[in-house]
């Protein structure tokens, strides 16, 4: 078998066999007007302490932001909220897009932002980050935690799927 160098290509085509849910990364960008990124590079860590990581690339908007308030919000959406994958996974945000697709914001108790009905809602203070290659990675210690009905959102071989 000839062996040939790997590419970011090869890489990502792989990493799509892995299922994996679906995450809207929160921050307030602004006295009420929070920014949001959908990201799949999400995991729990340690149960104890309560911890999670979560991946944002250098140029993304989200990085200066979560840098700058040492918090975000970690929302699972639900299998109805592809529109809003799809929403935040682009570069420009529309509060007037935003209201045709029926995004809403709810708070965590601290105030972290997070998307109003999702599946599970997560609010994170930022204890460590490391750059690495072109992301930095931030872990998040878990500091409040909301847990609704439904099913979850789900991405696997570059389309969204869901578990029925």
């Amino acid at each position: 078998m000839t062996s040939k160098p790997l590419s970011a290509l090869d890489f990502r085509q792989a990493l799509g066999h892995f299922a994996t849910g679906v995450t809207v990364i929160t921050a307030e960008r602004a006295p009420g007007q929070v920014h949001g990124m959908t990201a799949n590079a999400f995991a729990a860590v340690s149960l104890e302490p309560l911890l999670v990581l979560v991946c944002v690339k250098e140029e993304a908007q989200l990085l200066p932001l979560i840098n700058r308030g040492n918090r975000f919000g970690v929302s699972v959406l639900k299998e109805n909220q592809q529109p809003i994958s799809e929403y935040f996974a682009q570069t420009e945000e529309n509060s007037e897009t935003e209201q045709r697709l029926g995004i809403r914001f709810a708070s965590m108790p601290s105030g972290i932002p997070v998307i109003e009905d999702a599946l599970i809602q997560i609010g994170c203070n930022v204890i460590a980050s490391y750059i690495s290659g072109d992301h930095t990675i931030f872990l998040g210690e878990v500091e409040s935690l909301n847990i609704f009905s439904g099913e979850p959102l789900l991405y696997f071989r570059g389309q969204y799927r869901q578990l029925r």
